[in-house]
Formats: C-alpha cells, sequence, structure tokens
C-alpha cells in the first residue's frame, strides 16, 4: 500500500481538526511548504492535501501555496476542499496537483464531474466522507441520505478511477479506520483505487487495511499520529511495504 501523510491548511497553517470541527483545531506546523519537505525526506512520495479554509467557504483559498508545496517537496501532491467548479479545479490542478480530490460537487452535479474527469481523466480523484454509511458534504456540516457506496458506484461509472473514503467518526481519534465501510467500498468498486483515511494511526492498522485481501485498497492516509508523534512515517512506510 501507499502511504499518504496528510497536511491539512488552515491560515495558511499546518492544522489538525478533530472530527472535522473548525471550532477544535490545532496548529502543528506554521510552514507547511517546510512540513511538506520533511515527509519527503523521512521517505514519503505521494502526499495529500486538504485546503480547510476552501472546503468551508466552497473555494479554494491556498492555491499559491499549494503551488509552492509541489515545488518545493517534489512530491506527487492530491488536493482537496472547495473545488466545486470549473475554474476551482483548473486552479489546482495548474498549480501542479497530481489529483483533484473532489466531493461535494461529486454528490450534487453528475454532468460537471463528467465533464471534468472527461477533461483531465485520472487526475480527478472523488472524496467520500461518510458517517454511519451516509456521504457528508460542505466540509462534514451536512449528511445527505445517499449512501457511500451508492456514491462510489455512481463516480465510478463516470470514469473516476480513484477515491479517498473518509469515516468522519474516526477521523483524528486514533482508533484504527473504519475496516467493515472500507471492505464495502472497496468491493463496490472492484475497478477503482481507493484509499483509507480516518483513524488509520498504526502500522497494525495498515496491516489490518491489507489483511482484508482487497487489491483495490490502494493507499492509507495518516495525519494526527505523525503529529503527535504516536508513530514515525518511516513505520508506517515499513508496514505498508
Amino acid at each position: 500500500m501507499v502511504i499518504l501523510p496528510a497536511i491539512d491548511l488552515m491560515g495558511g497553517q499546518c492544522v489538525r481538526l478533530r472530527q472535522g470541527r473548525a471550532d477544535a483545531r490545532t496548529v502543528y506546523a506554521a510552514d507547511p511548504v517546510a512540513q511538506a519537505k520533511a515527509f519527503r525526506a523521512a521517505g514519503a512520495e505521494q502526499l495529500h492535501v486538504v485546503d480547510l479554509d476552501g472546503a468551508f467557504a466552497g473555494a479554494p483559498r491556498h492555491a499559491a501555496l499549494i503551488a509552492r508545496i509541489v515545488a518545493e517537496s517534489g512530491l506527487a501532491v492530491e488536493v482537496g476542499g472547495g473545488l466545486r467548479d470549473d475554474a476551482s479545479v483548473e486552479a489546482v490542478l495548474a498549480a501542479g496537483a497530481a489529483r483533484a480530490i473532489i466531493g461535494t460537487r461529486a454528490l450534487e452535479d453528475a454532468a460537471a464531474l463528467g465533464r471534468w474527469v472527461g477533461r483531465w481523466g485520472e487526475r480527478i480523484a472523488v472524496g467520500i466522507d461518510a458517517r454511519g454509511g451516509f456521504v457528508q458534504t460542505k466540509g462534514w456540516v451536512e449528511t445527505s441520505a445517499v449512501r457511500a457506496t451508492d456514491l462510489a458506484k455512481r463516480v465510478a461509472d463516470l470514469g473516476v478511477r480513484a477515491i479517498i473514503y473518509t469515516d468522519t467518526a474516526t477521523d483524528g481519534m486514533l482508533g484504527g479506520p473504519n475496516l467493515d465501510a472500507l471492505a464495502e467500498v472497496a468491493d463496490a468498486v472492484p475497478g477503482v483505487r481507493v484509499t483509507a483515511s480516518g483513524g488509520v494511526s498504526a502500522p497494525a492498522h495498515v496491516a489490518a487495511l491489507k489483511a482484508l485481501g482487497r487489491p483495490n485498497l490502494w493507499g492509507a492516509i495518516v495525519g494526527k499520529a505523525l503529529y503527535d508523534g504516536a508513530v514515525t512515517l518511516p513505520e508506517m512506510l515499513a508496514a505498508a511495504r
């Protein structure tokens, strides 16, 4: 599996939110570019970046900073947060992002998602954030009546080949991923690369993901555990190998 360390941007800083709540924020690094370079030095090849200000505002707020992260770290960077129109998607891809992660718009506008996949192909990924199996949108503020597995099938039919699945109840809690939910999503879209997000915080969690035996379960995102010092990136990379 691939391990993607996470950088969440808010106010130009590297932060983590507890279960996506803006009022439960911890600042971990004042310089996200330096943090990205540190991840690269520790062995990372991929990076997961979320523009939290963009997610709450509905439009990207850190395109220039993301361009610096890409240019100076040398990492393959996937970016999400507020990508809800053509200009926003184009902005992050022009900044050098390897993949633009579509969240809310993937649920609300299939035509737009299909258009973006037609234009940018595999550089378009979809982020499915769910609680109790149901999709959440707008920075986890709203919970829909759509099942995560149904949305996964829908976007796969549009040509999406990468899904980032976040279980919002486990995010930032360090208790391990929702294995049952991840297995369901992976089984629903066997031709799509699925990345696990939420709760992945120890080598044992990576081993448990691998033990699911789903060949399309491609990667895992690790955030809070790295910043808190609960685990090191080399430890997680070793478990993934």
